[in-house]
């Protein structure tokens, strides 16, 4: 039994690592029809954990009943974002994906309010501006994904005050993403189009799919890669230079 779970973790090591290795988006699409039928199993072999912490992050943030939220699930996947989400009382969700074969597996969950096929990069969110009190995108900010550049998107369909929650892997195959999109984001807050909230690392994301991306002091065969949540609140007006808050993880995680 042991040997056949090793066999099972080492082939999903390899295709999630495959993946993270498509740097070109319409074969990452492509690669995404193709793996959504197993993609929930694999990531719960790795631990996944970006989805819980992300929700984590944003929902203690919020202000107003969950009942009355409207939130946007951005590369919403096969839908594990809703799913947190309604566990804590969120209903009214919305999704976009890329990925048709993704969208049918998050359809099936039946928790989304409506669904879009959109891929971020290439084409705006079909959405009106100021649409939505929060918006969320878990897991696709890295190369061949979504690019920095779509960033702005994210806070035009964000009503004024409201929030927008971003992951990233930190291990090091993704650390040039990660240095883009961190100066991305600093300058939109130079511009003082949002205020961020949160900037929460975390070491145990999931597991490591090769022994390069294992977190420093955890051994070869557990170990995790790192990532990290940034919460931002969008500006209602334009402030006079202010004191900016403290990069604090969320009380009690």
């Amino acid at each position: 039994m042991a040997q056949e779970k090793d066999g099972s973790l080492s082939e999903v090591r390899a295709r999630v690592g495959a993946s993270h290795g498509i740097t070109d988006l319409a074969h990452k699409l492509h690669f995404y029809d193709r793996w959504a039928r197993d993609y929930d199993q694999d990531v719960a072999t790795l631990q996944y954990r970006a989805p819980r912490f992300a929700v984590d992050c944003l929902t203690q943030a919020l202000p107003g009943p969950p009942h009355a939220t409207l939130i946007l699930d951005v590369a919403c996947g096969t839908g594990l974002v809703a799913a947190e989400l309604q566990a804590r009382g969120f209903l009214q969700l919305h999704g976009v994906d890329g990925s048709p074969g993704m969208l049918e597996r998050a359809r099936a969950r039946g928790l989304y309010q409506h669904l879009s096929l959109c891929t971020l990069g290439q084409e705006p969110l079909p959405s009106p501006e100021g649409t939505f009190d929060a918006v969320l995108m878990v897991g696709a900010l890295s190369d061949g994904q979504v690019p920095c550049s779509a960033i702005p998107e994210l806070l035009r369909v964000t009503k004024p005050g409201g929030l927008v929650c971003l992951t990233t892997r930190t291990n090091p195959s993704n650390l040039r993403y990660k240095e883009e999109l961190e100066a991305t984001l600093d300058r939109l807050e130079q511009a003082r189009e949002w205020e961020r909230l949160v900037a929460w690392p975390v070491d145990r994301w999931e597991l490591a799919t090769s022994k390069l991306e294992v977190v420093p002091g955890t051994s070869d065969s557990d170990g995790f890669i790192s990532g990290i949540v940034y919460l931002y609140r969008k500006q209602e007006v334009a402030k006079v230079e202010g004191v900016r808050p403290s990069a604090q993880p969320p009380a009690g995680l």
